[in-house]
């Protein structure tokens, strides 16, 4: 990758996050944040993120050394040196286009672009764009820290060359990665909603509380965390959200259940709120 100089656009908990790995393997990290106080308050996210893994044991440099990698810009201008940007804005096609555009008028033509996006078509935001063959989606999953996998998402116009260059980055951060064709919810969404959204009627069935369902898979079928425990960890907003557009695309299997509706109306959203299916201190 050009000079070793990566760019995020979005601070956010899933900019923030990429941002972390891509500086903890080394790179230099150009991030772009609307505004002087959500800039700050994103470096600080990531300040504290790297303080963590410091103290887990797992960052190979100390903290301030790695942190003083990253440059922080308001604006995509700060993205030039850059020879992969990651769009991780969120998920409104609109505001995305709208980005994404901005960022290929401000970097090489060489550089390659990637969108941070779970659910949304490669193609169409790839319609923002006057050289769509350098786009591709680069899904990372939360926390990015302590994930181990990054879906790589081809657009119909994505070139090997951009594919090759996804794939070349999450192996240098660290990461595995598997290729997707562009389709509604990629293959990590599609089924990981699935199974969220059937959790949910089903507490709202009565037939399981949150624990014990959440427990039911993680005993029984091994997964780090269930799924209703990992809703509130996105937050159930963000899944209503995933819900209603894979029922708008796939069908009425995605149709979202009234109980998501109901607490996303509440304010429940989960761990960002303090409650969703549980109580976050």
């Amino acid at each position: 990758m050009t000079a070793g100089v990566a760019g995020v656009v979005g601070g956010g908990t899933m900019g923030a996050g990429i941002a972390h790995v891509l500086l903890a393997a080394g790179l230099d990290v150009v991030l772009v944040e609307d505004g002087p106080e959500r800039l700050d308050a994103a470096v600080a996210r990531i300040g504290k993120s790297l303080d963590r893994a410091a103290g887990r044991g797992k960052l190979d440099e100390d903290p301030d050394v790695v942190l003083a990698r990253l440059t922080g810009a308001a604006d995509v201008a700060g993205l030039a040196p850059a020879g992969l940007v990651i769009e991780a804005v969120p998920e409104s096609p609109e505001l995305k286009r709208r980005v994404l555009a901005a960022i290929e008028a401000a970097v090489g033509p060489d550089t390659i672009i990637a969108t941070n996006t779970s659910s949304l078509s490669i193609d169409e935001l790839a319609a923002a764009l006057r050289r769509p063959e350098r786009f591709l989606g680069m899904h990372f999953f939360n926390p990015v820290p302590a994930s181990a996998l990054v879906e790589v998402v081809r657009g119909g116009a994505t070139s090997a060359e951009a594919l090759r260059a996804a794939h070349d980055l999450t192996a240098r951060i660290g990461l595995e990665s598997i290729e997707t064709a562009d389709a509604p919810g990629f293959a990590t969404s599609r089924l990981g909603v699935a199974i969220g959204l059937e959790a949910i009627r089903m507490v709202e069935e009565g037939v399981g509380t949150p624990e014990d369902i959440d427990k039911a898979m993680v005993l029984g079928y091994r997964y780090p965390m269930g799924p209703l425990r990992l809703g509130d960890l996105i937050g159930l907003d963000v899944r209503l959200g995933i819900a209603e557009y894979l029922h708008e695309r796939l069908g009425d299997r995605f149709e979202p259940p009234a109980l998501l509706r109901r607490m996303v109306a509440e304010g429940k959203l989960g761990r960002k709120t303090g409650q969703g299916f549980y109580t976050w201190s």
